[in-house]
């Protein structure tokens, strides 16, 4: 039997996949399984320190459920520097969860603002390629708090065709460690809700917890991971155009690409918040994310992510934010009110990096034990990198499949 080790995008596919090929497969989540549009009461946010939080959702599915949408092909060059190819992982995957363009009907009126002022002060704009549904998007703007039609992908897709195919789900159970003897994986220790333990064998593990949980559960088990983490830090600037609705529409169905940043057009709540203005209503904010690159210097230490901000952060977090301004007020936005949120974290990893913590195949030192998710990214993507965890799961399940054949 083989174990899979979160449900996430990098988990998901590879219990799909095994399945399928009529491989015994079981996947431990740490979360329940909740329906999609209940995924946002599962938001568990790690603070890492006073001025960057990290969110994420602990339940089947994992941070997919409450995922943009965004399918941005990645990485093709950087993994080839490590003898891994997963350009043709990247096609199949971009086909299996119908990545492309939306219809201009689903473009609203704050989007095209965006698109028209960008243009107008000559920056590139394209759209944002998408794994979401026309046909079953009713354009309410709650990409990120699990959207309630079920109109895009999400790796609960995966595990319920995983379930048909004789996969069995264990939900609502934590793997604290990787029981390994004589260098070869044997099984994992779990945690009951009750705090009681217990062992699961299995020669073959799947370790795609993500890229905090997967680094401290290997840590549990005697390989040295979680030293070279990243976290793409972002804000959102706004500010008020009465009346605009941006926050009813699909998120980030634009994008603009600069030398250190990137911006989409994103709502967010805090920005609400930090108005000073109580008569300001949510459909009364345009807004921009703007997201930086990561250098891989944070650390995690004792269960705790550590992360610094660099002068090199702050100067291009500036430089975007201030690209994105001048965006706003060319799109009509009153100038006195923009504001900014606090600086966050998205798209954790770098801590199993291919090349050091595993090898060209994703396994570990330990005979049997593979990491994918975005623990083995060596290098931040500075965007969502879904479609590239799911090529490299793709590319593991192809391995796994023919080597337990």
């Amino acid at each position: 039997m083989v174990l899979v080790i979160g449900s996430g995008v990098g988990g998901a596919i590879i219990g799909m996949e095994l399945a399928k090929a009529n491989i015994p497969v079981t996947i431990i989540e740490k979360g329940p399984f909740c329906h999609v549009k209940d995924s946002y009461k599962y938001y568990d946010s790690d603070k890492i320190d006073d001025n960057l939080d990290l969110s994420k959702t602990v339940c089947v599915g994992g941070s997919s459920v409450v995922a943009a949408g965004n399918g941005v092909r990645l990485l093709e060059e950087e993994l080839a520097k490590y003898d891994v190819d997963i350009s043709k992982e990247l096609d199949e995957v971009e086909e299996l969860i119908g990545v492309h363009q939306m219809d201009d009907s689903h473009f609203g009126k704050g989007t095209k603002k965006f698109i028209e002022a960008a243009k107008s002060i000559g920056l590139q704009v394209s759209k944002m390629p998408k794994f979401i549904r026309e046909e079953d998007c009713v354009k309410c703007g709650n990409c990120a708090w699990g959207c309630p039609n079920d109109a895009k992908w999400s790796s609960q897709d995966f595990i319920k065709i995983a379930i048909e195919n004789g996969a069995k789900l264990i939900d609502n159970i934590e793997v604290t460690e990787i029981i390994h003897e004589k260098n070869s994986v044997k099984g994992v220790n779990i945690k009951n809700s009750d705090g009681s333990t217990k062992i699961i064998e299995s020669d073959t593990i799947i370790l795609s917890a993500g890229a905090i949980d997967s680094a401290i559960i290997l840590q549990n088990s005697g390989i040295k991971a979680g030293e070279k983490l990243f976290v793409d830090p972002f804000v959102t600037v706004g500010g008020i155009i009465k009346d605009i609705n941006y926050n009813r529409e699909v998120t980030m169905n634009a994008l603009v690409v600069g030398g250190n940043f990137v911006l989409a057009p994103h709502y967010s709540t805090i920005l609400n918040e930090n108005i000073d203005d109580n008569s300001v209503k949510k459909g009364d904010i345009l807004s921009i994310m703007v997201k930086i690159p990561d250098d891989n210097n944070g650390k995690i230490v004792d269960g705790e992510v550590i992360k610094e901000n660099t002068i090199k952060d702050v100067r291009f977090i500036a430089e975007g934010a201030a690209t994105a301004g001048a965006i706003l007020v060319k799109a009509g936005v009153d100038p006195t009110t923009i504001v900014s949120t606090h600086l966050r974290g998205a798209h954790p990893g770098g801590t199993a990096p291919i090349g050091d913590i595993v090898d060209e195949n994703l396994e570990t030192k330990y005979k049997g034990l593979f990491v994918s998710d975005a623990s083995v990214i060596p290098e931040a993507p500075g965007a969502p990198p879904i479609l590239a965890i799911l090529a490299l799961s793709k590319r593991l399940s192809k391995y796994l499949i023919k080597k337990q054949k």
